[in-house]
């Protein structure tokens, strides 16, 4: 499909558009987006009470003012209207959750820490919320392979924490580390920052255990780097983001953790300057480079408007922030001063600083990771997860920009340069949902014009879900809705995400 005919599918097949300006508690979104509920039960007495047998009254929420935190994501995008949040502590007590919820067609929403962008773990309307917040034991560190297992509820900073006293690094970071849970980061596929260092979750999960919609326990859980015996079944609920099954417990693979580790904040004169510092970082920092950021002016200034964060070297049209990471502190230092010094003479770069203290790769870091706090006061910010190739990179912001022209108030670009993982954003006082459509209409347009994808790394939850078919071909398309029939005949894991 073209994307001229990708552009009328989506948009003719949404019924009402209407968003929120960020900053306040956002409506039910069952009526912003006018979604019509599924053939499910409603949650009576009798199912209140199993469910209280099982867990425990304590582990059982009803309250509403309890429940706000679980209904509502974290962006104020989203708003459901579950009456009961579950908070299970063992993969037998989610069997029993999900057995009995299939069995009686109540439909469930799995959440973790409640992170995403994309509305993939926000109730649309009374679906039973399954929190795995309580899932959160560490059960091994193998310290000679680095491979380690531990429930989906643990929240990543506290994994690499752990794994840090054994010299060990999770292969994942992302700004939302401290609340996100591993879990949820295997269900959405999340790339984070240092995807260039140590690829793909797919690559980083040895093993899985998943509770099916029926209640059956689907244990993966291997520690093997090398398994060819058979299909990769892991693999099909890595970003399936609970609409298969929910992840109970993950087996990770962890690197050494590097022993010396170096930042650098960089300004540049265009994006012609950015590409080829990269392309030489890659050439002269190879096996120390660990992550590559790209941010335009605009970024900054909305860093210094919304989130109190500033460029540390000053005013530029476009910034890197470059990390690389070793094992010999003395050579990784002479290696990227010595890269430094020459990208400076080569006019690649016009200015830039260096920290090698942790408190002050810390403050340079929350430069770039401070950026979407901002998007919870601004007014209204259409966020966009896209990957593209670099050379289209910036072209894809330039062109929004000039065609929205004074209809917004910013328009602006950062992200994971090493990945080709754009955020393009948009911003404006007030929603206005001409604009939003419009704005919609041609980003997606663009992106796939340019050979990109309407998804990087956020997965697509419910905003995106009716990107599935027109991204997908006829074939994939359906053959991912025969695995969710065989594995979710009733439907309830995760209704009205990803499946448009």
């Amino acid at each position: 499909m073209n994307s001229r005919n990708i552009f009328k599918y989506v948009f003719s097949n949404i019924k009402s558009v209407h968003a929120r300006s960020f900053g306040s508690k956002p409506d039910f979104t069952k009526n912003t987006f006018n979604i019509e509920r599924g053939f499910y039960n409603y949650l009576q007495e009798p199912h209140l009470k199993y469910f209280q047998q099982l867990l425990g009254e304590q582990r059982v929420v009803t309250d509403l003012s309890d429940l706000e935190k679980y209904n509502v994501d974290w962006f104020l995008q989203m708003r459901g209207s579950s009456g009961i949040v579950l908070k299970p502590k063992t993969t037998e007590e989610v069997s029993k959750i999900l057995e009995f919820c299939n069995t009686n067609k109540l439909a469930v929403c799995p959440q973790g820490g409640n992170t995403s962008v994309c509305g993939g773990s926000i109730p649309i309307f009374d679906e039973v919320i399954v929190s795995m917040e309580l899932m959160n034991q560490i059960i091994n560190i193998d310290e000679n392979s680095g491979a380690i297992t531990c429930q989906a509820g643990v929240v990543l900073e506290t994994l690499d924490n752990a794994v840090a006293d054994k010299n060990l690094i999770v292969p994942l970071d992302l700004g939302a580390k401290g609340s996100c849970q591993i879990g949820g980061n295997v269900a959405t596929n999340a790339g984070g920052i240092r995807l260039l260092r140590y690829g793909s979750l797919h690559g980083s999960i040895l093993g899985l255990e998943i509770v099916k919609a029926n209640g059956s326990v689907l244990n993966l859980l291997k520690s093997l780097r090398k398994d060819n015996s058979g299909f990769h079944l892991k693999n099909l609920f890595i970003g399936s983001e609970g609409t298969l099954g929910i992840i109970t417990k993950v087996v990770v693979q962890c690197a050494p953790r590097p022993k010396s580790r170096l930042v650098s904040f960089l300004g540049l004169q265009n994006y012609d300057k950015v590409l080829k510092t990269f392309k030489k970082a890659r050439s002269e920092l190879a096996e120390i480079l660990s992550a590559v950021e790209v941010m335009d002016d605009k970024t900054i200034q909305f860093g210094q408007e919304f989130c109190n964060v500033t460029s540390p070297i000053g005013d530029y049209p476009y910034y890197l922030l470059i990390e690389v990471a070793g094992s010999n502190e003395e050579h990784d230092n002479d290696k990227f001063h010595s890269f430094l010094d020459s990208a400076l003479k080569e006019n690649f770069v016009l200015n830039g600083t260096i920290a090698a203290e942790p408190q002050k790769i810390q403050s340079i870091w929350a430069v770039r990771e401070k950026i979407p706090e901002g998007f919870r006061k601004c007014g209204w910010a259409g966020m966009y997860d896209f990957s593209l190739p670099l050379k289209n990179f910036f072209t894809m912001v330039e062109d929004t920009e000039s065609f929205l022209k004074k209809r917004v108030e910013s328009v602006f670009g950062f992200g994971h340069l090493g990945d080709g993982n754009l955020h393009l954003n948009v911003i404006t006082k007030h929603y206005d949902e001409r604009v939003k459509k419009i704005v919609d209409g041609f980003v997606t347009k663009r992106v796939l014009e340019l050979g990109g994808s309407v998804s990087a790394e956020h997965g697509l939850g419910f905003l995106k879900s009716r990107y599935l078919p027109v991204v997908n071909s006829p074939e994939s398309f359906h053959l991912m809705k025969d695995l969710k029939k065989l594995l979710d005949p009733n439907r309830i894991l995760n209704p009205y995400k990803l499946f448009p």
